[in-house]
């Protein structure tokens, strides 16, 4: 993951094998998650959700009252559809971004491209 090159001896190969492919791993975990964190914004509001995603992108955190007219509307006025509803999530009450209703938790929006 680094283009880095050594030189190792035949008989240490094994455990610097699995030792290299341990940090290979979590580094490429590391920036995965890194990048997901710069990408992803909470917004309240639908007028600030649409000028994030047309501004910024990437994912955003927003309420949402968990009908499927709500969620329709959203996809056809912005063209995004909810990624994930978190399994886990924080406990925070809310009222949807469009309809106002409440709603239990944040779900994940954002476009295809």
């Amino acid at each position: 993951d680094t283009r880095e090159k050594e030189v190792i001896k035949l008989e240490e190969l094994g455990n610097r094998v699995d030792t290299l492919l341990g940090n290979i791993q979590e580094a490429i975990f590391n920036r995965a998650k890194t990048f997901r964190d710069n990408n992803t914004s909470r917004v309240d509001g639908y007028e600030e959700f649409k000028e994030l995603l047309e501004d910024k992108g990437g994912f955003v955190l927003a309420h949402w009252d968990g009908s499927a007219e709500t969620e329709a509307r959203i996809k056809e006025e912005t063209k995004a559809t909810i990624r994930c509803i978190p399994l886990v999530r924080e406990d925070e009450k809310g009222a949807c971004m469009v309809t106002g209703k409440p709603s239990p938790g944040r779900v994940v929006f954002a476009r295809a491209y």
